[in-house]
């Protein structure tokens, strides 16, 4: 990929995100994978009040009423454990199409369900298909990706998600009144699903997958409808310089290699911190949120959370240009930032409701909390994680670790799903809030002290950036930058480097 020192010699041949309708029609047809995701998130919540309605068993069953909506992440765990294994086997845009299968699949046995265990194996396997796309799609986008706007590109992938949330309330709405209401909601899943499959089959492979596959003429004709000849050139360059240096990898070598343990360390902890900030708290319990800060109307609350995910999409669409203008990293902490400031005024308000339930406009401040926080959020703890991970591993490993990374997320969502109600009712709603925002501020820490800044970074320079972080520090790799770009970072004794793949003494 084109470093930025490349770029500045040859202007003229970067790319902004409309100016090459090839690759946006790449991303979008990828990124349909975000809008499932997005939309089978956020159904749940509404489905589940017209689930009870149809089964008792349901509605005398906490326990299966939590299982129905916490199984789904199960199965995203299975998902996105395999997801690695299947993106380096068959490649990315096979896997994307499993996984839409696998979507149509659990949609299927979700409509048809004649009893709660049919419903339940159904969330399952849908669960397995968010956790496959989960992975596959961004890696998807991120290699076919200019590296100039690669951020940019992969965070529509994000977008796509705000919006299937944005739709998911909307369905819950629109259905709301017609026989077999839940059966609708959970069923509609399946048409971008089927859409998807369609598109994805005339789409083409990862060029850099199929290079490394040593398939390269099929790569180079990819190229070609993405760049100018002599771009092309020089990214088949680049390609086969990395090419030499690749090796078969095992899970074991992740943490044997003490850079690629220190990728995996920062992009995994991002992963933690987008979960353990809120991200699921919000996307699944809003409704029940507004509900329990004195707003008593469902239809209210459920539109009061389409709004809360109309700005979700509005914030996302922000983080698409400034990811590639102000960088990952910094867009992070004001994020952070940001969140940290709107969790307080939500644990505030619902703590003095607690004291004073007659009173709305506590209520209101909750609200008006929980949208600064999805604005803020959606900013940039929503997209850069993602995009951090599709970019900051070497190629042998980036299927690997970012399956690993996907997973440490879903683990984490399963963590504050099953933990958020249980705090709530113990101690208050503040209190949740409270620990989220404290959570928040430890998150900043992070992304302060370990993340280093991966924009306009070209993947093979992944190597150089970790070898530089392990050796001299974060602060050397910042200041390299300021003096002369990757490009000086990469001839910082860069003999010295020994190849990442190399098991340390």
């Amino acid at each position: 990929m084109a470093t930025p020192e490349y770029l500045e010699l040859y202007p003229e041949r970067k790319l902004t995100y409309f100016k090459s309708h090839y690759v946006l029609g790449l991303t979008s047809a990828a990124a349909i994978s975000g809008l499932l995701i997005g939309y089978v998130t956020g159904v749940v919540s509404g489905s589940l009040v017209y689930i009870k309605e149809d089964f008792e068993a349901v509605k005398r069953s906490i326990f299966l009423q939590e299982t129905i909506v916490s199984i789904a992440l199960v199965g995203a765990i299975i998902g996105a454990a395999a997801a690695g294994w299947i993106n380096d086997f068959v490649g990315r845009k096979k896997a994307i199409l499993i996984a839409d299968v696998v979507f149509s699949l659990g949609s299927i046995v979700m409509v048809a369900a004649p009893h709660v265990h049919l419903l339940i194996l159904g969330r399952i396997l849908v669960g397995i298909g968010m956790g496959v796309a989960s992975v596959s799609a961004p890696m998807y986008i991120a290699e076919s990706s200019p590296s100039e706007i690669r951020g940019s590109l992969v965070s529509t992938n994000v977008l796509m998600i705000a919006v299937g949330q944005f739709l998911s309330y909307l369905t819950s709405l629109a259905f709301a009144q017609v026989p077999g209401t839940w059966r609708w909601m959970l069923g509609v899943a399946s048409l971008p699903a089927v859409i998807q499959f369609c598109v994805m089959l005339f789409q083409p492979e990862s060029p850099r997958w199929l290079f490394f596959k040593n398939r390269t003429r099929e790569a180079v004709f990819v190229l070609g409808n993405i760049y100018d000849q002599e771009r092309q050139r020089h990214e088949v360059e680049c390609l086969g310089k990395e090419r030499k240096k690749l090796k078969n990898i095992r899970y074991r070598d992740v943490f044997r290699s003490k850079e690629i343990k220190i990728a995996f360390f920062v992009g995994a902890g991002l992963q933690a911190f987008q979960q353990f900030t809120g991200l699921s708290i919000v996307m699944y319990y809003s409704p029940m949120i507004i509900e329990m800060v004195g707003f008593n109307s469902k239809q209210l609350a459920l539109l009061l959370s389409l709004i809360l995910a109309g700005m979700n999409v509005c914030g996302t669409i922000l983080g698409i240009y400034l990811i590639d203008h102000a960088g990952r990293r910094l867009l992070a902490l004001v994020s952070l930032s940001g969140a940290i400031v709107a969790l307080a005024i939500i644990s505030a308000g619902s703590y003095f409701e607690t004291l004073d339930s007659t009173n709305t406009v506590y209520g209101w401040i909750v609200v008006m909390g929980l949208a600064l926080y999805t604005v803020f959020f959606a900013l940039g703890m929503g997209p850069v994680p993602w995009t951090v991970n599709s970019e900051i591993y070497p190629e042998e490993f980036r299927g690997l670790c970012g399956g690993m990374s996907a997973t440490v997320n879903w683990i984490c969502s399963i963590i504050m799903f099953e933990s958020f109600l249980s705090i709530s009712d113990g101690f208050g709603i503040g209190v949740s809030f409270g620990i989220l925002g404290v959570l928040a501020g430890v998150a900043f820490i992070f992304v302060l002290v370990y993340v280093p800044e991966t924009n306009g970074l070209a993947f093979e320079e992944a190597r150089v950036l970790w070898w530089i972080i392990r050796t001299q520090g974060n602060d050397q790799y910042t200041e390299c930058l300021l003096e002369g770009g990757n490009q000086s970072c990469a001839n910082l004794d860069i003999c010295h480097c020994q190849d990442i793949t190399t098991v340390d003494s």
